[in-house]
């Protein structure tokens, strides 16, 4: 069982006027086994939170800790963290030109692993990770993301999930541009995942649409670069008939 945990987390990024602080102490511990959503207005620091797990240079820690199983991630490179067990799915997966599904795929689990998986074997899991995708075998040809749909680019990262397997998977808006089909088929693919029973989800989102299809053990309200509320999914419920107007007048009052 393992442990991600993150403590009184500051972040800032540059902007033309300066540092512009956008996590203002944020708590948060995700167990294996545990699905946690983070939900909250545009702005709100859901994706900061993301990005700087994952390591983009773009966010700059300025307080604070994240340690998987007691494990300094933030003094970790991005690869290094990878390795540890942490995967994002990007919001906006970009096109890399000129290199396949398959050798993205294949490089990908190698650097991960320490070691390139055994080609026959590994393409029958390709295969069967694209399967239950609902995507062919030739979508591995295809270069990655370029000419993609949302909803293909969506599915790819769910593939990435099933065969890079980590211990830790933060979907950054997993659900964003998917119609009801293509949503269904990447829950689906998420609840795989978790149903091992040694991982742990965190799981950004502004609706509570793919919370039909997943269901959170913890709801937690990001507002303003802090956490604001958190419950288990009847929070969920609650913030579907009620929004956030409430917890962004409060943040703004205070």
């Amino acid at each position: 069982m393992s442990t991600l945990e993150i403590r009184d987390l500051h972040v800032s990024v540059e902007t033309e006027t300066g540092p512009k602080e956008i996590l203002r102490g944020v708590n948060l511990t995700v167990k294996s086994g545990e699905t946690h959503a983070i939900m909250g207005p545009n702005g709100s620091g859901k994706s900061t939170l993301a990005y700087s797990i994952a390591g983009h240079p773009k966010y700059q820690v300025t307080g604070g800790s994240v340690t998987l199983d007691g494990e300094d991630v933030l003094s970790k490179t991005v690869d290094e963290r990878a390795r540890a067990g942490l995967f994002l799915a990007m919001q906006y997966p970009v096109e890399v030109a000129g290199v396949s599904v398959a050798n993205f795929l294949r490089t990908a689990k190698g650097a991960v692993d320490g070691q390139a998986p055994n080609l026959r074997k590994w393409v029958k899991e390709v295969n069967g990770a694209l399967d239950q995708m609902g995507m062919d075998a030739d979508f591995a040809q295809r270069n990655v993301n370029e000419g993609f749909s949302g909803g293909e680019k969506k599915r790819h990262e769910i593939v990435q999930l099933e065969l890079l397997d980590p211990k830790f998977a933060i979907l950054d808006e997993t659900d964003s541009g998917l119609d009801i089909d293509a949503l269904k088929v990447v829950s689906d693919g998420v609840n795989r995942f978790h149903a091992k029973g040694d991982k742990g989800v965190l799981l950004i989102t502004h609706y509570t649409r793919i919370l039909r299809y997943i269901t959170p053990d913890h709801v937690h309200v990001f507002v303003d670069g802090r956490v604001a509320e958190e419950g288990g999914p009847e929070l969920a419920e609650k913030l579907e008939s009620e929004g956030y107007a409430s917890y962004v007048k409060a943040g703004a009052s205070s």
